[in-house]
């Protein structure tokens, strides 16, 4: 007989039953173990190629001096520096500070003396105007009597003719070799001792005698030099012959000596040229500061008796 038995289903699980799980795996502590040794190795990575961790950036850095910081200074009172002081000091300040140190140290003077530079014939003329303008500047205003006048002056006067007699070797041979810038500056000189004032008393009048007869030999000097160095056309040429006779001329006759040089080494002939005038000096009334002390000068105003 013929039983049909169902047949048995396969047992397969619900699909709604819960599926067995396996037990949780400990991933996280693994994961950050990873993670962290990676970031290490990363790390590690960048700092051996940045520039900053370099061997030999490091030795440089090492190396480089550290910048100071400056302190604050101190304000204290202190003098000025050499340079500072001098550039202070106008021209006559420095002049009196140079001539103070060369007369206590003789031998820096010598070295002054000889490593300056020679005058030249303008500013010798210049130092000279300057000397005629501090006379004139003493000239008293107003009619003053002679003596007076004279005490006043006294002072400029005498360091002008003295500062004449000073410059006048600097331009004679053989300092001077050139004729020419010689007699360029006994012609200026020259002029300088026409514009000293003229005393009515004979005591007075010693500093422009003076000066007239050193510069009459200095005249004569330069022309007998330029003889000798057969330079005497130098004399012609130049019309140095009819310059020193309006000098001789302005003087009254008071460069006799220079003139009698100029007969003897050239063969001129002063009577050509140079006309006689009286030994009064009248020749130089017309000077500048011989108008000042007449008062004549620009106002009628008479300045002093002489």
């Amino acid at each position: 007989m013929n039983v049909l038995l169902s047949p048995q289903p396969p047992l397969f699980p619900h699909q709604h039953e819960t599926a067995r799980r396996s037990p949780p795996r400990t991933m996280s502590s693994s994961y950050n173990m990873t993670s962290k040794k990676r970031k290490a190795d990363e790390d590690g990575d960048e700092m051996s190629v940045s520039p900053s961790n370099s061997p030999a950036i490091s030795q440089r850095q090492l190396s480089r001096p550290s910048k100071k910081v400056r302190q604050g200074i101190d304000m204290v009172g202190r003098p000025l520096p050499l340079p500072r002081l001098l550039e202070t000091l106008d021209t006559t300040q420095l002049r009196t500070v140079l001539q103070t140190i060369c007369e206590r140290h003789p031998d820096i003077g010598h070295e002054v003396a000889t490593g300056a530079p020679r005058p030249s014939v303008t500013a010798a003329l210049d130092v000279l105007g300057e000397y005629q303008e501090r006379l004139r500047a003493a000239v008293p205003f107003g009619h003053s009597s002679s003596d007076y006048t004279y005490f006043r002056v006294k002072q400029p006067l005498a360091a002008l003719v003295d500062a004449i007699s000073d410059f006048t070797p600097q331009y004679l041979p053989p300092i001077e070799n050139q004729p020419n810038l010689s007699l360029q500056y006994l012609d200026g000189a020259t002029k300088v001792i026409h514009d000293l004032p003229n005393w009515e008393s004979l005591q007075y009048r010693h500093h422009k005698n003076n000066a007239y007869d050193e510069i009459s030999r200095a005249w004569a000097l330069v022309i007998t030099e330029a003889s000798k160095r057969k330079a005497g056309f130098v004399l012609h040429t130049g019309g140095w012959d009819q310059i020193l006779a309006r000098h001789h001329q302005q003087s009254g006759n008071r460069l006799e000596q220079a003139m009698q040089a100029m007969a003897t080494e050239t063969g001129w002939i002063g009577t050509n040229g140079a006309p006689s005038t009286p030994a009064s000096g009248s020749g130089d009334q017309n000077s500048i500061l011989n108008q000042l002390i007449n008062g004549t000068y620009g106002s009628p105003v008479r300045v002093g008796p002489w």
